[in-house]
């Protein structure tokens, strides 16, 4: 029971975090149209939200993998959340793009130790990272939602009301770390076996998440406009089709951890990755509202070995979990955010269409790469103690 509530806890506290993240490709449509803002210059503010959480992501990894901050849970989601919350407020570009990339580090700061607390507390259960993976996906799927009733009937002045989830998942984080912090009955003092880190394979898998991170950050920044185009239904539109590719990601988790039991975790991210291909190829050149039903394809596609990478990585590297996990779960996700702005260029001098369409090969690249990896050897659990409490 203490560990469900662990996990629960943390499930919803990341939900909290990861809305900010949805929340910037959320407030693009509104930037466009208060600012008029051409593609290219909205698509800047989703590399700020990346650049510096990029560069931040293996540095807070690296640094959780030498000594256990829990603090960086509550401090890292109310930068998140404070970011977002002052973007709206100057008309300067140049302070915009400054609290995004605050937001940016915030979220950076708080995924890797999120990471280890939560396998940690869900004592290595490919479940429970599931569970936890989910927490981040309902966030990232009530970002759009969120901005739109904050600000879609009155401006980007609104923006600090965003803050909120950010304050409710800083104090989500405080029993979650005392319960772990607490001693356990039977814990035993032995010290675990480590195996020996396979580069090799989380190299690829790294480059894997890359891709698929490209090809999700390239529909949730123009996916809203985009379909406002394709169904000629205006905002509403634009706002199902994020929520949809942010709401699929949610089955996609929890489908993914329940595989996972079955299957070895490598097999079902290839197909999952295989089913992504026709699902993205079907969101660009789909009429009408047919797109939506693969914007949520596309959405459980992606998100299927998304909880699965991040414990995969934890395998491959089970001497650095922190860097695994800040790389995973965090450095890969931003760095589709550098590749936005091309795609924002290419959309201003071609088209949307044109501009998406090399998006269907990321997912055929990270199944290709996917063919290449091992499933790594899940170590056998001690029956007399759970794994030791650092946190």
């Amino acid at each position: 029971m203490r560990r469900n509530t662990s996990i629960s806890l943390l499930a919803v506290g990341h939900a909290c975090v990861d809305i900010y993240q949805g929340a910037v490709a959320a407030l693009i449509p509104f930037f466009v149209a208060e600012r008029d803002y051409t593609y290219a210059v909205a698509s800047g503010i989703v590399l700020a939200a990346s650049v510096l959480s990029s560069v931040a992501q293996p540095v807070f990894g690296a640094l959780t993998d030498r000594w256990a901050m829990p603090w960086l849970l509550p401090v890292s989601t109310l930068l998140g959340g404070a970011g977002i919350a002052l973007s709206g407020l100057s008309g300067s570009y140049g302070l915009t793009l400054a609290f995004v990339a605050i937001s940016g580090i915030g979220v950076a700061a708080y995924h890797p130790e999120s990471a280890r607390v939560a396998r940690l507390a869900g004592r290595g259960s490919h479940r429970a990272m599931g569970w936890f993976s989910l927490g981040g996906n309902i966030g990232f799927a009530l970002a759009p939602i969120m901005v739109s009733a904050a600000i879609g009937h009155g401006s980007l002045r609104w923006t600090p009301v965003l803050v909120l989830p950010a304050l409710a998942g800083a104090a989500l984080c405080v029993p979650v770390l005392r319960m772990l912090a607490r001693p356990r009955a039977g814990t035993s003092k032995a010290p675990t076996t480590v195996r020996a880190d396979d580069v090799a394979s989380f190299v690829r898998l790294s480059l894997a998440v890359v891709f698929r991170s490209i090809v999700f950050t390239g529909l949730s920044t123009f996916i809203s406009l985009y379909a406002q185009q394709r169904t000629q239904a205006g905002a509403a539109a634009g706002t199902m089709a994020l929520f949809l590719l942010f709401l699929g990601g949610a089955v996609g988790s929890v489908l993914g951890g329940s595989l996972a039991s079955r299957c070895d975790r490598v097999r079902v991210s290839r197909w999952s990755y295989l089913l992504s291909i026709a699902a993205v190829t079907g969101v660009i050149y789909t009429p009408g509202p047919a797109m939506f039903l693969f914007v949520a394809l596309t959405s459980a596609g992606l998100y299927v070995p998304f909880s699965l990478q991040v414990t995969l990585g934890q395998d491959y590297l089970p001497s650095r979990i922190g860097t695994a996990s800040g790389v995973t779960l965090g450095l890969t996700v931003s760095i589709g955010g550098l590749v936005s702005p091309l795609l924002g260029h290419l959309a201003d001098s071609t088209s949307l269409q044109t501009a998406l369409t090399p998006l269907i090969a990321m997912p055929a690249l990270s199944w290709l790469l996917f063919r290449a990896l091992p499933e790594p050897a899940t170590p056998e659990p001690r029956t007399a103690a759970p794994v030791r409490q650092d946190a």
